[in-house]
Parts: structure tokens; sequence; C-alpha cells
């Protein structure tokens, strides 16, 4: 009911009468406010790591930005009204998400950057050990709009299996909204047979013993972004230079979480210093920098399919390549997604791309940061792989 609840709550706030209000307040916080520090909202999910790392690193600093201790929220919804009202100018979010804030109400949001590659999972009960076994089942997602939907809903066409909302027949799996915290307890209940989901639930699903990761959503789409950064235009087209300083700190904060990933646990752990999530060290590790002998496992076990794509649990990769923007709205298009979304009818996904990203600032700090090589850049195109 809760997961309902802040799905309606977004549908009124993706909506122009439902972001006009909020759009308002922001605008008037703006103007009271021109130079206001930078206030970052964030999930406590392993999607937030670059955020935080800079945070904890002090690299906001080192780029001379004024920035308040990072606000944690509970839900999308609630991030997300906080982002449009200006109570915070920072966040990330679900890529499909960003499209429909942007073209569902016409927000003025703006994509920067990626927050990063992969990070998520299929997690199933141990008697299921293929997709077919989710047939007439029930499986949960974070949210609608979101890449573990359309990553899953490819994966359950591909076995001619039909997505519904009510009880499921033999040859349908019902698909239900659940927050990504109460997924590992339904799992063990029995209320659900599987979910897709961000990190370090599945983890934490297989440290209990209650379930087994089926699929990697980074083996079906590679290096597919989970979550983007998210900026106000407004703060794009006033101060450009304090949001060149913000992106360059997220850039170098990924570098250092795909370098340092077992520090990186220890940053967001609820042991670290500022008590980032509610995780255990043991499980972000488990995620952030899994043994050698674990990925050998889920090789071994068909979890991987494509070991020459040489995928990471979570990886990072600021750069939001185009196409990737370009297939998902065209992938969004043949996903069942419940609501209104008629926006998706006309969207043009080449427009969608050159109109919601802003990728001029992300460019510079990996540039200014000699980070190419890094991050595995040769250019700024590449081609969508998709296979499931």
């Amino acid at each position: 009911m809760t997961s309902r609840r802040d799905f309606l709550k977004l549908a009124a706030l993706f909506s122009t009468a439902g972001s006009l209000p909020l759009l308002q307040a922001c605008g008037r916080r703006a103007e009271q406010q021109p130079d206001a520090p930078l206030t970052i909202g964030y999930l406590p999910i392993t999607d937030a790591t670059p955020l935080l790392v800079a945070h904890a690193r002090g690299l906001f600093a080192e780029q001379g930005i004024q920035v308040a201790k990072p606000v944690l929220f509970r839900s999308w919804a609630s991030l997300v009204e906080a982002f449009l009202s200006g109570q915070v100018n920072l966040i990330h979010l679900l890529s499909p998400m960003s499209i429909w804030a942007r073209y569902g109400s016409g927000s003025p949001i703006k994509v920067v950057m990626w927050n990063h590659m992969a990070g998520s999972a299929l997690t199933v009960a141990p008697d299921v050990r293929r997709i077919a076994d989710l047939s007439g089942r029930t499986v949960a997602i974070p949210f609608w709009y979101s890449i573990h939907n359309v990553v899953l809903q490819q994966l359950l066409r591909a076995e001619g299996l039909q997505v519904v909302e009510r009880t499921p027949q033999p040859g349908e799996v019902r698909l239900a909204v659940m927050a990504p915290a109460d997924m590992v307890a339904a799992l063990a209940a029995g209320t659900v047979a599987g979910f897709i989901v961000a990190e370090p639930f599945n983890a934490a699903a297989e440290t209990k013993g209650v379930g087994r990761v089926l699929r990697f959503s980074g083996d079906v789409w590679r290096d597919h972004a989970c979550c983007v950064t998210l900026m106000q235009e407004r703060d794009i087209q006033t101060r450009p230079q304090w949001v060149q300083g913000v992106v360059n700190a997220l850039v170098d904060a990924q570098a250092f979480a795909a370098e340092h990933r077992r520090e990186t646990a220890a940053l967001l752990a609820k042991s670290g210093p500022n008590r980032y999530t509610p995780h255990e060290a043991a499980v972000l590790e488990q995620v952030l920098a899994p043994s050698d002998a674990a990925w050998a496992r889920y090789r071994e076990q068909g979890i991987i399919r494509h070991p020459e794509w040489a995928q990471k649990r979570i990886d990072f990769q600021p750069y939001p390549f185009p196409s990737y923007t370009e297939a998902l709205v065209a992938m969004l298009k043949q996903t069942h997604i419940a609501g209104v979304n008629r926006f998706l009818d006309t969207l043009d996904p080449a427009f969608a791309a050159r109109d919601l990203v802003d990728d001029r600032f992300v460019r510079s700090a990996i540039e200014r940061g000699g980070h190419r090589e890094r991050f595995g850049l040769s250019g700024w195109t590449r081609q969508e792989v998709i296979a499931v």
C-alpha cells in the first residue's frame, strides 16, 4: 500500500497541475537565494554512491562548492517532491523516471551525467531456477518507471510470459510495485517469487539465504545506466560555473569509487562516520567488491551469460551516451507501465536524448580530470547491446 501511495503521489507530481505549485515554490527559493549551497537528496541505496562519496571525501569543497549534509529520503515520491520544490538541488533518479518528470509534467530538470552503471539484479526464491518458473507468480519491482521494469519485461517477453497486474494465470507474471526495503522480507515470506531492484537488497537476500540471483541487469543490457544525476535547469542557466564544480566533484567521486571499492563500501555503511545508509559494510562490499571466487560461481552457474562483457556487479562511468536515452525511450514504449503515460506515444527518442540531457559539464569534467582512459571512453558514441 505504501508503494501504491508513492506511485499515485508521483503520478500527481508528474502532471502539469501537480508540479506547478512545487515549481513556483522552487522559483521563489531561487529568487530569494540565487547562490544557495548545494543540497543533496538521496535514497539509501548504492545508486547514491557518487553523491555520498563526493560529500564524504570533501570533493565539493575542493571545487569551492559549499555543501550541506546530504538529506536521506525514504521514497522516490518524497525525493522528487523535495527536488521540484527546491528543498534539494541535486538528486539521483531512476533514468526512466527522469523521462517521466521531463515529459509527463514539463518539469525544468536536466540529466547532467550518469550516476552509475548496472548495480541491479533479479533475485528469486530458491525453487526458481529459470525465468519460465515465474509463470503464474508475482515479482516485485521498485517502480513502473525503472530500468528494472524494462529489463525484467525483456526477460519475461523472451520466455513468452505476459505481464499482468491482477492475480496471474499460467503463462502470466504479476508485477507489483514494492519498496526495496520490503522486498527481502516478502521473498522470505513467499509473498513474491522474486524481485528486481538496485543493490544492496539482492546481496542482502543472498546473505540471509532467502534468495538467489537469477540474472544481473548488466548482463542483459551491457553497461546500462540505472540512476542518473539531476539538476535544475535554472541552475544550469544562471550559475553554470557552480554546476561545473558540482559535476567535477561527482566525476572525481566516480573515479574514486571505481578504484577504491572496499573503502567506498565502508564510507556508505551504517558503521561509517556519516552513517549514510542502514546497510552492513560486508553486504555493501559484496556488491562493490565481490570476490573473484564469487564472480566465477556466477559464471559457472549460468547466472552470467555474457562473461565477454566483463561486467561489474556495479560500475561507474559518468558519460550519458545519447544512444542509451534513445534506446530507453523506444523500450519504454513497448513496456507495460501502470497509469496514464500517453506522453510516450509522441515522444521522439532522438529528441529526448538531445533535450533531456546536457552533457557539456560532464565532458569537461572527464577531460579536466584525465578520466577518459579510467572510464574506458574512446569516444562520445556507442552502440547499445541488449541480449537476454
